[in-house]
């Protein structure tokens, strides 16, 4: 059955489906069901669901413990009513709290990563960015604990991270980003990664998801990097000369500055062969971005090299990558439960 969220070819115009935020709202609880109540049945004078649904609401919000939920609750309460019971009012802080010290973590989890996977699909993402990020004031200096760092996975239209998984203490973001590729159902996606996520076996995974990828090419791939800087900084003095070269530009100005972002896609086989390329699954383009950054006192000019499964489109890869920045200045995310 077709759910607005099939995989597009290379050809066909991308499109966002019309959805009704309130079905999506009121529907919500009906993910949660499977959550068993740890309540006994006198002590039950206000539903599971309700609780559930006030919460999570509550800290996309920005609620931060348990007596901003509270107030989140009575604060919305008139439209809460609209599709919660509500049968004794809003829950106070302390029946928040007992209530989440007693689920289980693992029931809640599978719960909410099934209610995320439903706004992918209604919501038509096409642009998924996947960054770490370290949790600063997360570490306890008595338990020794170190800071707890994060891998998720964002959608900058929508503004909602759709997946989010820790890092062992043990592993790192390179058998992290794996893990939380499978996750979610991301056929169809463009999947951004900075350089540490630069890897063959997840462009392979990728790949295999039936999604493509934009990857950040930097000095930890040193040969390769260094073979396509070498290639666009003779080809752009030589004007790209017989290359079949995209290319677009977008100047943006605001907060007393002016950027200027030059995208430059080549196909890959307008270039000599390049280091491994045949390990690099769906590898089709590469990718140049010139930042050009004028302030009232100084510019600043930075370069930066891709890699992706994507045809040469410079409007199309740039607006990717566009996207992908939005992830480091838009997730601040807050569980209300341990992560596994």
């Amino acid at each position: 059955m077709p759910t607005g969220f099939e995989k597009k070819s290379k050809t066909e115009t991308s499109f966002t489906p019309c959805v009704d935020s309130f079905d999506i709202i009121s529907k919500f609880q009906e993910y949660f069901t499977e959550v068993k109540d740890p309540r006994v049945e006198r002590t039950r004078w206000h539903l599971l669901t309700d609780i559930i649904t006030i919460s999570i609401l509550a800290v996309i919000a920005g609620a931060q413990g348990w007596e901003d939920i509270e107030e989140y609750g009575l604060n919305k309460k008139e439209w809460l009513e609209t599709f919660l019971e509500l049968p004794e009012g809003i829950p106070s802080p302390d029946t928040f709290r007992r209530v989440f010290e007693k689920i289980s973590p693992k029931e809640f989890e599978q719960c909410f990563r099934q209610w995320v996977q439903s706004l992918v699909e209604k919501l038509g993402v096409e642009v998924v960015a996947i960054d770490g990020k370290n949790h600063r004031g997360s570490y306890d200096r008595s338990s020794q604990l170190k800071a707890l760092h994060t891998v998720s996975a964002w959608s900058n239209e929508h503004r909602l991270v759709l997946g989010q998984t820790k890092v062992s203490d043990k592993s790192n973001e390179i058998t992290a980003i794996p893990a939380l590729l499978e996750m979610l159902d991301l056929s169809g996606c463009i999947i951004t990664i900075d350089a540490m996520g630069t890897q063959k076996s997840i462009a392979k995974k990728i790949i295999e998801a039936e999604a493509d990828y934009v990857l950040s090419l930097k000095d930890n791939h040193p040969t390769l990097h260094q073979q396509v800087k070498n290639w666009f900084e003779t080809s752009l003095s030589l004007g790209f000369k017989d290359i079949d070269v995209n290319i677009s530009q977008r100047v943006e100005k605001g907060h007393h500055r002016i950027e200027n972002r030059k995208v430059y896609t080549v196909p890959v086989s307008h270039l000599p062969a390049l280091y491994e390329q045949d390990d690099w699954a769906g590898l089709t383009t590469v990718i140049m971005v010139i930042r050009s950054i004028q302030y009232w006192n100084k510019t600043t000019l930075e370069v930066q090299f891709y890699i992706t499964s994507l045809t040469s489109d410079a409007n199309k890869i740039g607006s990717a990558i566009r996207q992908h920045w939005g992830i480091e200045n838009s997730v601040h995310w807050t569980c209300l439960c341990h992560f596994s």
